[in-house]
């Protein structure tokens, strides 16, 4: 069976996908070409698999075949792939000892670029505030490589996390170079939880007066400040010595 129609009701289901409150409420959303479409597979997070009748690829999951025109309505980029997937979001697990706490970034390819440098570094669980950009926006879900799906990803207040890792006994690093400590020297341990901030504001005040200690990158005078994604990056590969 080949989907033809817009009105059809699994076809407009699938389209509402598109927005972030039907994300939140299925707890499924969309992915789109080959080799998302794999990793998500990998992680055994892909329900189904959408094709055009020209495509085929072997995935023990539903399949649909539909048309262009179809692809094209389910589709993000201007130029669709002809590959679609829809998976269900990761499960909580146990959180670790090695957290990225973020808040308010809205760049979904910041967002998506940290995501993919946090599973390089061994980090075992991010923690992203309710004003971040949604983390099953299309292009966070490009930006990561398909790195979204070995994520464990929460989405909490940070106040109420920031006590609970206070609980455990997890040291609670801010971001800021007045009082901070150079990353380079930082003594570097099992447990931590490293907050990065908004891309024009940083680390909200009420948030940075939370910390246990902070901490800075050194680099030359000229340069004013980091790409945050760029900045995360450094301090993650630095704690990962």
């Amino acid at each position: 069976m080949v989907y033809t129609s817009l009105e059809n009701e699994k076809i407009k289901k699938l389209r509402k996908l598109k927005k972030k409150k039907y994300r939140d409420q299925t707890g499924m959303y969309l992915i789109e070409g080959k080799h998302l479409v794999e990793e998500a597979y990998k992680a055994n997070l892909l329900c189904t698999l959408i094709l055009t009748e020209e495509i085929n690829i072997l995935c023990d999951v539903e399949v649909m075949v539909v048309s262009k025109e179809i692809m094209r309505s389910l589709s993000d980029v201007d130029t669709p792939q002809m590959v679609l997937g829809v998976c269900k979001k990761k499960e909580e697990h146990h959180l670790g000892s090695r957290l990225l706490l973020l808040d308010g970034i809205q760049d979904p390819g910041n967002l998506g670029t940290i995501i993919r440098s946090s599973v390089a570094f061994h980090v075992d669980s991010i923690i992203v505030s309710k004003t971040c950009v949604d983390v099953y926006n299309p292009k966070v879900i490009r930006s990561s490589q398909g790195m979204l799906f070995h994520q464990q990803i929460i989405e909490q207040d940070l106040e109420e996390c920031i006590s609970i890792l206070k609980q455990q006994n997890i040291p609670v690093l801010g971001t800021k170079v007045v009082n901070g400590k150079s990353v380079k020297d930082f003594p570097k341990r099992d447990k931590f939880a490293i907050i990065m901030g908004n891309e024009g504001n940083g680390v909200r005040e009420e948030i940075l007066n939370l910390c246990d200690d902070y901490l800075y990158i050194d680099m030359k005078e000229t340069c004013e400040s980091l790409n945050v994604a760029v900045a995360t990056s450094i301090i993650l590969y630095e704690f990962d010595k």
